[in-house]
């Protein structure tokens, strides 16, 4: 089983700042990807960003040059840092795991950008 634990969501004015992390415990396995998606009120979660353990990343268009999606691989840890947050960035942002053919979900972790 694997275990996702988010943190560092919280409540910050437009314009600013946020780094959100994700730590992964139990079985992990060497090749796997990671990634940051998000949902809003009434909305369908949608993707913000995936890494692969060698580094390979992808954003959604609405996120690109403004968010970066970082991984430690010793501390099976995915980051994503998140500048120049708009009110339309506010949603609950979860992380996952995919590996071995099987996907795995944080809790999420609320992030709201007031304007």
């Amino acid at each position: 089983q694997v275990q996702l634990v988010e943190s560092g969501g919280g409540l910050v004015q437009a314009g600013g700042s946020l780094r959100l992390s994700c730590a992964a415990s139990g079985s992990i396995f060497r090749f796997n990807e990671m990634g940051w998606y998000r949902q809003a009120p009434g909305k369908q979660r949608e993707l913000v960003a995936v890494v692969s353990n060698g580094g390979s990343a992808n954003y959604a268009d609405s996120v690109k040059g403004r968010f970066t999606i970082s991984r430690d691989n010793a501390k099976n840890t995915v980051y994503l840092q998140m500048i120049s947050l708009k009110p339309e960035d506010t949603a609950v942002y979860y992380c996952n795991l995919f590996q071995l053919r099987a996907l795995y979900w944080g809790q999420g972790t609320q992030v709201t950008v007031s304007s």
